[in-house]
């Protein structure tokens, strides 16, 4: 059975850091594209981040790039999003997904969820004083 947990959510001041994890098992790790995305109260789910199948690529959101960095662990069966300089806008749950496909993340192209076959249960990031 294919399941992703996310952790490392918590409670981080503003230009804190956090390091999220999303681990995976149930499945070939390196046969899928990874996907970071969160959602904030009354507002829709956004891509944050992806990284391809061999970690060789990687996207970002414009309003997360420079401050966070995603990769991966294959041998691990974990993808992380180390995130920075965190502001009050980042506050939302975030979610990690999977997709078996090479074809869903290149640099620049719109992160979207409906690329995503496969998801986890969030945690909660909450950037505040």
């Amino acid at each position: 059975q294919l399941r992703l947990v996310e952790s490392g959510g918590g409670l981080v001041q503003p230009g804190g850091s956090l390091r999220l994890s999303c681990a995976a098992a149930g499945f070939t790790f390196n046969s899928y594209a990874i996907g970071w995305f969160r959602q904030a109260p009354g507002k829709e789910r956004e891509g944050v981040s992806c990284i391809s199948r061999s970690g060789g690529v990687t996207n970002y959101a414009n309003s997360v790039k420079g401050r966070f960095t995603i990769s991966r662990g294959n041998a691990r069966n974990t993808v992380y999003l180390q995130m920075s300089s965190l502001r009050a806008e980042d506050t939302a749950v975030y979610f990690c997904a999977a997709v078996p496909s090479g074809d869903v993340c290149y640099q620049g192209d719109h992160i979207s969820s409906r690329n995503y076959d496969y998801w986890g249960q969030g945690t909660q990031v909450t950037v505040s004083s």
